[in-house]
């Protein structure tokens, strides 16, 4: 075999087909057309003189000469990773990539990260949201907020904010004859419910608040879905029914009177808010720094809502 190494971009298109088992993934991924990497991996066969993938039942398989490939590309590459993960660790500003579900942005974080901004006027915020994981070594994603119980393989977690859940609505929902004082009348209205954990279980929902609050005719399965709790919420402060929020997503549009909470009860909620990051990330400065803005920020939040 010839000493000279075949083109970088070539192995990298081996190194995502064979690991997604997919040339339109691996193209997603290396932002090329699925044509780029058909052309760079014929290329790397020809320069190998060995067929690397087959397909069987439309399923893309590596041959023994790709399996054989494989180990050693992929070690490569996480060595070239590690090598500008150790690099990035002196970059104290530029660019920060944060990671967060889409209600904790909207209904908590994004009120306050001005506060980050003028305190890191170097640092520049890129957020991203999703409800699902990121892959953080591959998505370039350097600390992340997540709703959970903390573990979350491989990532290291500080909990951040505790959070209870409560049954809130609009106050025009109040108005005229309609009277919801007991938590029997809410058979009358809209159930609103977050059906982003629903797979989680011991989640809180509306079956667990309803039978510690001893309303058994009231159907805890009717009214509307939503896939996030900040969609839920956005629900209620319209009108269309009774949510069960969550206490920190909440209490700003309490507060500023777009929703009320009713009744007294309120259910604990093993489920909390953690700051997520991987060992390496979190040496950088401008990780650390941020990781510490959020600290501070959940201990003043939490102390305010203490008094």
């Amino acid at each position: 075999m010839p000493s000279r190494l075949p083109p970088l971009n070539a192995l990298r298109a081996f190194e995502a087909s064979a690991r997604h088992r997919s040339f339109s993934r691996a193209a997603e991924e290396l932002n090329v057309t699925p044509a780029a990497i058909s052309h760079q991996l014929k290329a790397l066969e020809e320069y190998l003189s060995a067929k690397l993938f087959t397909r069987a039942n439309r399923t893309l398989m590596l041959t023994q000469a790709g399996q054989s490939l494989l180990p050693g590309i992929h070690k490569g590459f996480t060595a070239f990773n590690e090598a500008m993960e150790a690099f990035g660790l002196y970059d104290q500003t530029g660019m920060l990539t944060v990671a967060v579900t889409p209600s904790f942005a909207a209904k908590w974080l994004v009120h306050r990260i001005e506060h980050f901004n003028r305190a890191y006027p170097d640092v520049d915020i890129r957020m991203t949201t999703s409800m699902n994981l990121s892959d953080y070594a591959r998505d370039g994603i350097e600390i992340g907020v997540r709703y959970g119980k903390g573990d979350y393989g491989g990532l290291l977690s500080e909990h951040l904010l505790s959070t209870e859940i409560i049954p809130v609505c609009s106050p025009r929902l109040l108005t005229g004859s309609r009277r919801l004082e007991s938590p029997a009348d809410l058979a009358s209205v809209t159930l609103l419910h977050d059906d982003s954990h629903r797979h989680e279980e011991m989640y809180p929902d509306w079956a667990m608040w309803l039978r510690a609050a001893g309303a058994p005719e009231v159907d805890p399965t009717h009214g509307l879905r939503c896939d996030t709790a900040g969609e839920t919420q956005n629900a209620a402060v319209e009108g269309v029914g009774v949510a069960l929020g969550r206490t920190t997503l909440v209490s700003d549009d309490v507060e500023a009177g777009r929703l009320v909470r009713l009744f007294d009860l309120v259910l604990p909620s093993d489920f909390a808010y953690w700051i997520v990051y991987t060992e390496t990330s979190i040496k950088r400065p401008k990780v650390k720094a941020f990781r510490d803005w959020l600290k501070a920020e959940g201990e003043a939040y939490q102390a305010a809502q203490e008094t």
